[in-house]
């Protein structure tokens, strides 16, 4: 089951936050991008300005998807590992289409999840970045 989540649930979605990008993304940052990265997601007023949907499994959280900008970016894309490949993700972007009405969506997409993001309609709008530590390839889609 997927739907919107309240702002104390994104706050207890944290853990799995943290998990996945450690267990996926932080090989490819330096230190100073996995403090940066944790900075980010323990910051009120970051958190504040998303909107973000939960995957359930028997009431337990295994994935999660937070957009800002009226849905127009993703700011947070994590499923657990072992939910990887059942399909977990497409629900979650898929819930993010039905929900949001911006013609182009954006993401600064993980060198980790570059694929999976070309796998739901997203082409890559340049090079390679690095800001805080941070590695990304700046994605869009367009309906």
């Amino acid at each position: 089951m997927v739907r919107r989540l309240e702002r104390n649930e994104l706050n207890n979605a944290l853990p799995l936050i943290w998990n996945v990008f450690c267990e996926y993304e932080a090989v490819n940052y330096p230190k100073s991008g996995e403090q940066a990265f944790w900075n980010a997601i323990h910051s009120e007023e970051y958190l504040d300005m998303l909107t973000a949907y939960g995957a359930f499994d028997g009431g337990r959280l295994i994935g999660i998807i937070a957009t800002r900008n009226a849905g127009s970016h993703i700011a947070l894309f994590f499923v657990d590992g072992k939910h990887h490949r059942q399909g977990i993700g497409r629900s979650l972007w898929n819930k993010v289409l039905a929900e949001t009405e911006a013609d182009v969506i954006t993401v600064n997409s993980s060198l980790f999840a570059q694929e999976i993001y070309r796998s739901l309609g997203f082409i890559e709008t340049d090079d390679v970045q690095t800001e805080d530590g941070i590695k990304y390839v700046p994605m869009c889609y367009k309906r």
